[in-house]
């Protein structure tokens, strides 16, 4: 599953066959990998469920034609100048971890064109989705990335890189026994603090109460962050956080849904 559990939009248009064999080859040609680390690094718990789902003709097509242009898979095998993969060394880079099916990333890319937007998701639905998304609206500042995002930070990404992190409403894994699994722990949070830059911003964003809560007070304890909110709490939704259409309907529904903005200390 993606890190992100946003439902996606259910799609009238035709939709193609998932592969049997989810280790099989690409099923288009030039596009994201089934497993792109592969055995190159070590097996853990994982805080996603990676599914390829159905996918589109449309977002078959954008997979098969742009993937070459602006994905990359996270194989983990070598590091990322994010210079040269946007083709601006000055542009600074948010990393998105978990987009859904990509229409909040558009629109913030489209809201704020001087900044690229490296979008990491291993749902291959989404992915085509927002690379048509990208080719549609003419969004030059947008990076699709597949596979899982720990590895590309920890292996991919040189350190003080981001000037920016993001995850909107991950899996929040309800059940006891499962909360190990949730992306939003102190070591990840200790790791995003090394490749995030001085004054970098980490924002989180979820609807479900318990894991917010989580949210604080890992990102509280960790001493290389310092609250945005004066008083120590959750944070109002900033304009530049689209308010997607689940999130509306779980708002209808009286659902409470909690932003946490974070900056990256200078020391």
């Amino acid at each position: 599953m993606s890190e992100n559990h946003t439902a996606p939009e259910p799609c009238a248009e035709r939709t193609l066959p998932t592969p049997r064999d989810r280790r099989a080859e690409p099923l288009f040609p030039g596009g994201p990998l089934a497993d792109p680390a592969g055995s190159h690094h070590e097996r853990r718990i994982r805080s996603f469920r990676p599914r390829r789902g159905r996918v589109t003709l449309g977002q078959g097509e954008a997979l098969r034609r742009l993937w070459g242009q602006w994905g990359l898979d996270i194989d983990g095998l070598s590091r990322i100048d994010l210079g040269e993969l946007f083709g601006d060394p000055d542009l600074p880079v948010v990393l998105e971890i978990g987009f859904g099916m990509g229409e909040a990333t558009a629109q913030m890319a489209a809201a704020d064109p001087g900044t690229g937007i490296l979008a990491a998701d291993v749902h291959t639905p989404g992915q085509g989705n927002l690379l048509a998304l990208a080719e549609r609206k003419n969004l030059s500042n947008i990076r699709v990335a597949n596979g899982d995002a720990i590895i590309l930070l920890r292996e991919m990404l040189e350190p003080a890189s981001l000037a920016g992190l993001r995850v909107y409403f991950p899996d929040p894994w309800p059940k006891k026994r499962h909360h190990k699994r949730r992306l939003i722990q102190p070591e990840f949070i200790a790791l995003a603090a090394t490749r995030l830059r001085p004054g970098a911003l980490l924002h989180c964003a979820t609807d479900w109460e318990p894991y917010a809560e989580q949210m604080l007070e890992v990102l509280t304890a960790d001493p290389h962050f310092e609250n945005a909110q004066p008083d120590g709490g959750y944070s109002p939704r900033p304009d530049f956080r689209p308010l997607t259409k689940f999130e509306g309907q779980g708002l209808e529904k009286g659902h409470v849904v909690h932003d946490l903005i974070f900056r990256r200390s200078e020391t």
